[in-house]
């Protein structure tokens, strides 16, 4: 009588284990599309913070931060503890202020108000002198 009780429980115990072992089995992706995926994080990663320093590092930045008492060398420092979402948002933030620092923009549109100025300007004294 104790040996078909022996026998039930070890296949019962090999049933319940059969799942368990196959579910240890190949990974749906494969050890390298994983390090590349990890890697392509830490890549973008390192991009966005670059970025956010790089602004930071701008004279324009330093002057505007030195006016308004904000230490550079303490947010530069709190750039090193961002991640995920607000890492996106401050690097995005950095790319508008460096595009905008780049290219000139705020001269572009005091020159274009100057010139339309200038131009209403001729055109009531030419209206004036009519």
């Amino acid at each position: 009588m104790r040996t078909p009780t022996s026998v039930l429980a070890i296949l019962l115990t090999l049933a319940a284990a059969a799942p368990r072992l196959n579910a240890q089995s190949a990974h749906v992706a494969p050890q390298a599309m994983l390090d590349a995926a990890i890697q392509q994080h830490l890549d973008e990663t390192t991009a966005q913070r670059d970025a956010v320093l790089k602004v930071l590092a701008r004279d324009e930045v330093k002057a505007v931060a030195g006016r308004v008492g904000i230490d550079l060398t303490t947010a530069a420092t709190a750039v090193s503890t961002l991640s995920g979402d607000d890492l996106k948002a401050a690097a995005a933030q950095a790319q508008q202020v460096d595009d905008a620092l780049a290219g000139g923009q705020s001269k572009l549109v005091i020159s274009t108000t100057t010139i339309i100025i200038v131009l209403l300007v001729i055109i009531l004294l030419i209206v004036a002198i009519d």
